[in-house]
């Protein structure tokens, strides 16, 4: 008989998992401790957009006609606890205020409340992103008889839903045969597929999604300080990029120079990792993060100066300036750290009129910056503007026409900070086009 799911948090990692869980055919009890959110989850609507989320929960959430009815949602830990044979805790694990290691009072809050209702023979598994060696902390937590395992998450916004169902790899750690067995019945679907099934112990199923996240903070980091060497030496990054991804040791992937990464993931992770070598005693292993997450805030303020000096190098006092982008990377509403909005924000502090565009991320992007100018379009943002800055790769982006947007701007004047537009076509339409490290022509 297949396990009964509960899914434990249903923010963006949880509502995914969720309904996903219940694609593969599970029957699925979806708990949060916020009323607004679970309201939602059962009209079958997502707090967030990932493209396909929607659709695959409403083809599943109970009480929507035409519905499987495999997917429900609670605020009662106990009939969670009634309810499944393996529990997913999916919560959030933020950066602390004013410190680099990660909060875990919503994941100890999760495990504290669960515990209470579990029946000899639960399995629990995280999927949180926790410092190495919370585990076996949150093991203890836990009554007789039920087992604890760690199961890190490997999901790309945008890209969620695919991820989620037919991963790249799979990996738990484990302190049992059991546990190993129920979680291969789990993701029997993927398996089948033959996706990759890493069976670790808990130190390193927690130090596989840092590590990986911090490889590729240290890849993208890599290729912006080519970019800055190549503006020195009058190189072209995007050449350079392209060069060395043919060789297969390093690959092509992550290596498009421009303003950094940002996001709920990346940035904290790699600061909560190198909090907690510092408490192993291994904080010298980890120093390089430290230039990786300085060269990847120093791109942002790069960008500002890029701009202030396309403009004639002055104040940017009574400068127009339209901003296509808040969102901190395509296909996402999330505008998290977002080093388009920081972007946006500084020149604004300075002085700047600033307009904002985003396909997506326009309602998020007013919470968090009320003060700044948003338009409906991107011609909109365009208006009017004496220069226009390209900071987040939408695809609407690239499809937009440089002569459209030519005949309503002030100055025909594009900077790409993500190095994601066609130089040809917009120079073709009479646009001077700079992107960061790359020549001025």
């Amino acid at each position: 008989m297949a396990p009964k799911i509960t899914v434990i948090g249903t923010g963006y990692l949880g509502a995914t998992h969720a309904a996903a869980m219940a694609e593969l055919g599970f029957e699925v009890l979806g708990l949060d401790v916020v009323p607004e959110k679970i309201e939602m989850l059962t009209r079958g609507e997502v707090p967030m957009y990932e493209p396909g989320l929607e659709e695959m929960l409403r083809k599943h959430v109970a009480g929507i006609e035409g519905s499987t009815g495999r997917l429900r949602f609670t605020m009662d830990f106990a009939e969670a606890g009634a309810f499944g044979d393996v529990h997913f805790v999916c919560v959030n694990t933020p950066q602390k205020h004013g410190e680099y290691a990660c909060d875990m009072s919503y994941v100890d809050a999760a495990f504290a409340s669960l515990a209470p209702h579990l029946g000899a023979g639960a399995l629990v598994v995280g999927k949180s992103t926790v410092p190495v060696g919370s585990a076996a902390r949150l093991a203890e937590l836990l009554p007789e008889g039920v087992e604890l395992a760690w199961n890190p998450e490997f999901l790309r916004e945008g890209f969620a839903v695919d991820d989620t169902l037919h991963p790249d790899r799979i990996v738990v750690g484990v302190t049992s045969e059991r546990a190993e067995k129920l979680l291969r019945d789990v993701y029997a679907s993927p398996l089948a597929e033959g996706t990759p099934f890493v069976v670790t112990d808990f130190p390193t199923a927690e130090l596989v999604k840092t590590a990986a996240n911090s490889f590729l903070a240290t890849k993208i980091s890599f290729i912006n300080a080519m970019a800055e060497v190549c503006e020195a030496a009058g190189g072209d990054v995007v050449k350079l990029a392209e060069a060395i991804g043919y060789d297969e040791r390093i690959g092509r992937k992550f290596l498009r120079a421009g303003i950094g990464f940002g996001g709920g993931c990346l940035p904290k992770d790699i600061r909560a990792f190198m909090a907690r070598a510092g408490e192993l005693g291994a904080d010298q292993a980890l120093t390089f993060l430290r230039e990786i997450d300085s060269i990847n805030m120093r791109r942002r303020g790069a960008m500002v100066e890029m701009a202030r000096e396309a403009l004639g190098g002055g104040p940017f006092l009574g400068k127009r300036v339209a901003v296509l982008g808040a969102t901190f990377k395509p296909d996402s509403d999330d505008v998290r750290d977002s080093p388009a909005l920081n972007v946006a924000g500084q020149i604004h502090l300075q002085g700047g009129q600033v307009t904002v565009y985003d396909p997506k991320g326009m309602d998020n992007a007013r919470r968090l910056f009320p003060t700044l100018g948003y338009a409906e379009t991107a011609l909109d943002a365009v208006r009017g503007a004496d220069v226009v800055l390209h900071l987040t790769e939408w695809r609407e982006f690239r499809e937009l026409d440089p002569a459209e947007l030519g005949a309503v701007a002030s100055d025909r004047l594009i900077l790409d900070g993500r190095n994601a537009l066609d130089s040809a076509l917009w120079r073709a339409a009479g646009w001077t086009f700079r992107a960061m490290g790359r020549p001025a022509a």
